[in-house]
């Protein structure tokens, strides 16, 4: 008995030990992809400071320039586009420490996966093809994880779509391209067919770059890099865009990443040209922004996208040129942001980031 005590107490100490285990209470974990190395990295993040700690295994090979990176909302999977092999890695999460197994083979897609979304649900995985000019849309299997192309996708797109986002009820799909100042929009049936939306594309500004729908589904926010403006939309029931009063409003120089939120009630936009990060409040029901006060707060140097955090306390924000991510504090009652300090620092430049909840 007292060595079965003994045993139980050395497991317990092992789940405790930093960096072992991606389910240690009051933590969630950050994949992180690395293009020049062909790998994935793995990082524990305290809840509450946001902390960071490297999984033991760290980084995790995968195909050749790996790009956007989405984790299953179970916690099984972690799935990586990579952008020159034209295909997407499929690892399965080790649940007692962290670690990534990747089951093969991996699955074929259009040419250069630059960005994917995943539904709630997590049985459909949409890839945007930027050289193939084309979406893609993946069936996934709740137990092995492994994907099988939709009937009727890849779908044509106008030339090099580069980023997109999916409404939170997975029932509306937008699209933006990197030559063109428009929004196209896309129902998606329960199958993940698409279909073109009533007066698709909608205009927006020159550069349109990047783009975030907040989680009440009510709004579609536009970076447009060229332009230095946010193109702000309201959602209609059949998923058309109109423009808010006042749309488009000034950020920094070369916005190229923006996100809400979880409460949908802040909106930020990193401004890679400016080195920092325009901050707005949202009007809930007319979707008019102000300007929080303080901002843009400094965000380094060249922040190249945000991630927000899964509890709603943080936004991590990537840095190209210095290798780092770092979190920012959201003060929940104006929600100006602060570097609270804490940092991870990766070998080479990021392409991709998914925090799991």
């Amino acid at each position: 008995m007292a060595s079965l005590v003994g045993k139980g107490r050395l497991l317990l100490l092992a789940l405790l030990l930093p960096g072992l285990t991606a389910c240690a209470p009051g933590t969630h974990t950050a994949y992180v992809t690395l293009p020049s190395d062909n790998a994935v990295a793995v990082f524990r993040i305290r809840d509450v400071s946001a902390a960071f700690t490297t999984i033991v295994g760290s980084p995790y090979l995968t195909g050749a320039s790996p790009g956007p990176v989405v984790v299953h909302p179970s916690g099984k999977f972690v799935y990586v586009a990579n952008r020159i092999d034209n295909t997407i890695s499929l690892f399965q999460i080790n649940s007692l420490i962290g670690s990534l197994s990747e089951i093969m083979p991996r699955t074929a897609t259009a040419l250069d996966p630059v960005a994917m979304v995943m539904n709630a649900g997590g049985n459909l995985l949409f890839v945007a093809n930027e050289v193939s000019s084309s979406i893609s849309v993946y069936s996934i299997n709740s137990e092995s994880g492994a994907l099988s192309l939709v009937a009727g996708t890849p779908v044509p797109t106008p030339p090099n779509p580069v980023a997109f986002a999916l409404t939170p009820s997975g029932s509306f799909l937008y699209v933006v391209n990197s030559n063109l100042a428009s929004v196209f929009a896309y129902a998606v049936s329960a199958s993940g067919a698409l279909q073109v939306v009533a007066g698709s594309p909608f205009a927006a500004g020159v550069g349109a770059f990047a783009l975030a729908i907040d989680p009440g589904e009510k709004f579609v926010y536009v970076a447009n890099s060229s332009a230095n403006t946010i193109s702000i939309f309201s959602i209609s029931s059949n998923g058309a865009l109109s423009p808010v009063a006042g749309s488009p409003f000034a950020t920094g120089t070369s916005p190229v990443a923006v996100v809400t939120d979880t409460s949908g009630q802040y909106l930020y936009i990193a401004n890679e040209g400016s080195n920092n990060i325009t901050e707005f409040s949202i009007d809930a029901t007319t979707g008019f922004p102000t300007v929080i006060t303080g901002s843009p707060v400094s965000a380094g140097t060249a922040p190249l996208f945000l991630v927000p955090d899964p509890n709603g306390n943080f936004i991590y924000v990537v840095s190209d040129s210095t290798k780092t991510i770092a979190g920012f504090f959201i003060t929940s009652s104006t929600g100006a942001l602060t570097n609270n300090g804490q940092s991870a620092t990766t070998d080479v430049a990021a392409g991709g980031m998914s925090v799991s909840k």
